[in-house]
């Protein structure tokens, strides 16, 4: 039986999957798809690429997923303290203080450290949006820690996320278009939304859309709970339980999706439920195969990506791992031919930058916020 104080090593082997596939997993499957003309790997290649509005694709489930994992985790590191009585304020001062951490590193991971005038600089970011989310979603369960209730609330703040969108009047638009010019959320941020925004007249990261990614961490604390408080019930039973979660909300997300299109950008109602879905899945497939069956051997690579996700995030943007890589590497890829060069480019890359990751699990030096 899992302890309520025991760290989840499949949620640490999911989140190192995850970011595995933007720190180096992508572009092993672009180049490899390019340098072996595989046919399966092509088809997974566009799979690695954003839509540019409408629509879905894997990349998109990266993002949510992260964001999903933070609120799992969220009973485990506060459900103790709340069951001890840890005043909730005290709980809470925590949470807010952990949302401005995360929303200042973004602005530094966007901008660096006084490289741009305040005017250019991109406030909004990923680490913004997982920081604000989190917070919020954090806030909802300290002070009201009930799975159902939270369930609800999350629901609500997507029904008048959807009225926001669909009635909300955007001057010189009709009402209700989703466009990337006349959508309400990106009209509400170019107003109030300090700097400049990614895509010029709409940032994907913006105020606006954080309101639905809330749900996304509520989520994730649903399956937190289902997992830590449900001691009675078999490891077995819990997984079969987060899959079935998993199921349906794709089932109500695909068929919101017929109504409200699937949209990251945005962050749509039915791009919640379905990524939601995924991720519930995804967790459904680790814990069993980790924590239920005990199969652990494997999880070494992702797990020492996973319990440093922040530090590996910010590391890829700031320094130049493919310098070092080819540093050390250079002349045996020079030995190679050229298709097999650009790959191992790639693999050389992404071991340095795992044998970092691995220095600080070996001397347990974790980043946290």
């Amino acid at each position: 039986m899992l302890q309520e104080n025991k760290r989840l090593l499949s949620l640490d082997a999911l989140r190192g999957f995850d970011m595995f596939w933007i720190t180096g997993g992508d572009d092993l499957i672009h180049i490899g798809a390019k340098v072996l003309g595989w046919g399966w790997l092509a088809v997974l290649s566009q799979q690695f690429h954003h839509p540019q509005w409408n629509g879905l694709s894997a990349y998109d489930c990266i993002f949510p997923l992260f964001i999903f994992m933070a609120g799992v985790s969220v009973p485990f590191s506060l459900g103790s303290r709340l069951e001890k009585g840890v005043p909730k304020s005290k709980l809470a001062k925590k949470a807010v203080q952990r949302g401005v951490i995360l929303v200042l590193l973004g602005i530094i991971y966007n901008n660096g450290i006084l490289v741009k005038s305040f005017s250019e600089m991109r406030y909004a970011s990923v680490l913004g949006r997982i920081g604000l989310a989190g917070m919020f979603a954090q806030l909802l369960y300290i002070y009201n820690p009930s799975a159902l209730k939270l369930m609800v609330q999350g629901c609500i703040l997507l029904l008048i996320y959807w009225a926001f969108l669909s009635w909300f009047p955007v001057p010189g638009c009709p009402l209700g278009t989703m466009t990337m010019e006349c959508n309400p959320a990106s009209y509400i941020d170019r107003l109030i939304l300090p700097g400049k925004p990614y895509l010029g007249i709409h940032d994907p990261e913006g105020i606006m859309s954080t309101v639905p990614a809330v749900m996304t961490g509520l989520l994730g604390i649903f399956a937190g709970l289902r997992i830590r408080n449900h001691t009675n019930q078999s490891g077995e039973k819990k997984a079969h339980s987060l899959a079935l979660y998993g199921i349906i909300a794709l089932v109500l997300g695909i068929t919101w999706s017929y109504f409200w299109p699937l949209n990251k950008n945005l962050w749509t109602g039915s791009f919640v439920l379905v990524v939601g879905g995924i991720s519930f899945l995804l967790l459904a497939l680790f814990y069993w195969i980790i924590d239920v069956k005990g199969l652990r051997r494997w999880t070494l690579f992702f797990v020492v990506i996973g319990t440093n996700s922040i530090v590996i995030y910010m590391l890829s943007h700031f320094v130049d791992i493919g310098h070092t890589a080819n540093a050390l590497f250079g002349g045996l890829l020079a030995l190679l031919g050229p298709a097999a060069a650009k790959l191992g480019e790639v693999i050389s890359y992404i071991a340095v930058q795992w044998c970092f990751m691995y220095i600080l699990y070996k001397n347990r030096w974790f980043l946290k916020v």
